[in-house]
């Protein structure tokens, strides 16, 4: 689902791809000193913050916006020109949303959870500590017996040779030369991770084969909670998988539909954490021109009916 700059003529020519060049962060080669981003008219982007202050300041909403209210007692927005599109603002408070910042870089990434690093270098263990305590990974081959200690195995998991990490000082002072990359190169570089079910990238599909865990029970909850206003009456919601996308500055997902579930019925739940977004929902075509809105940390979106089959793009800017 991550898409490419790298696209045709014809997808040039899309009113979604129109609006994906519209709102990415493109820098201006004529700054001298430290890289500037290029201004980005964003006063078509519609702002679900200052819809909720208007709101609970004298009640009104927009023409074409309805309110509803979960049992957490916040607002919940919907559009009428979008049906099944859901939009709560501030869903999750700041200390919710550090302790979910975290778990994202500590525990989501864990094996047997797969990234977009297990390609090259097999599942990987404690990514984010070993970037904390400055630690280099190298490839592990006939790594001398000298760099035995100090380190923590990253197992492969037979499709690629397995690696190992060192203590940065214990690498440099054996002047190891085969292959190596430092923690947090890889922590920067990190964009998925997988949860639960196993999305198996290459085929674009949930390989119940790969080893896998459970959602974590405490993000089921909170899934199942925030999912509540898109369900139908009377079912609940129990996820069985999760992606997580990491976007650095200007990152984007492309164009995309989330189809590969075997069930329609249920929403999909897309919690943002970290940095502000623009938010891209378009039509069942690329061809219909998307509504473009900012996502902050804490928002969540549901997607569920007509707007499941709606192309969207997430692309980050602060």
């Amino acid at each position: 689902m991550y898409g490419s700059d790298k696209v045709s003529d014809d997808s040039e020519r899309t009113a979604f791809r129109r609006a994906e060049k519209k709102y990415k962060l493109y820098y201006d080669p004529a700054s001298k000193k430290k890289k500037q981003p290029k201004k980005v008219d964003l006063s078509e982007v519609l702002d679900f913050k200052s819809i909720l202050e208007s709101y609970n300041e004298n009640s009104e909403l927009p023409n074409g916006f309805n309110v509803l209210r979960c049992d957490s007692g916040r607002p919940v927005f919907s559009m009428e020109n979008r049906p099944g599109f859901y939009f709560i603002p501030g869903a999750l408070n700041i200390q919710e949303q550090c302790e979910w910042i975290k778990e994202s870089l500590t525990s989501f990434p864990q094996p047997p959870n797969r990234t977009n690093h297990n390609a090259f270098y097999g599942p990987i263990n404690d990514l984010f500590l070993a970037a904390t305590e400055k630690k280099i990974l190298v490839e592990e081959g006939n790594s001398p017996a000298s760099l035995n200690s100090g380190c923590n195995v990253s197992p492969g998991d037979g499709d690629v040779q397995r690696w190992k990490f060192f203590k940065e000082d214990v690498v440099s002072s054996r002047g190891n030369t085969r292959k190596s990359i430092s923690a947090s190169v890889l922590l920067r570089k990190l964009r998925w991770s997988t949860l639960g079910l196993q999305f198996d990238w290459s085929k674009r599909n949930y390989n119940v084969s790969l080893p896998h865990n459970k959602i974590p029970t405490a993000l089921g909850e909170l899934a199942k909670r925030m999912a509540a206003p898109a369900m139908p009456l009377g079912e609940g919601f129990k996820p069985e998988a999760a992606i997580v996308n990491y976007f650095g500055l200007g990152d984007s997902l492309g164009g995309h539909l989330d189809d590969m579930e075997a069930d329609w019925s249920k929403p999909i739940v897309s919690i943002s954490l970290g940095c502000k977004a623009i938010f891209l929902l378009g039509g069942k075509s690329k061809e219909d021109p998307p509504l473009a809105m900012f996502l902050r940390s804490g928002d969540v979106v549901l997607m569920a009916g007509e707007a499941r089959e709606c192309f969207h793009d997430g692309q980050s800017i602060k």
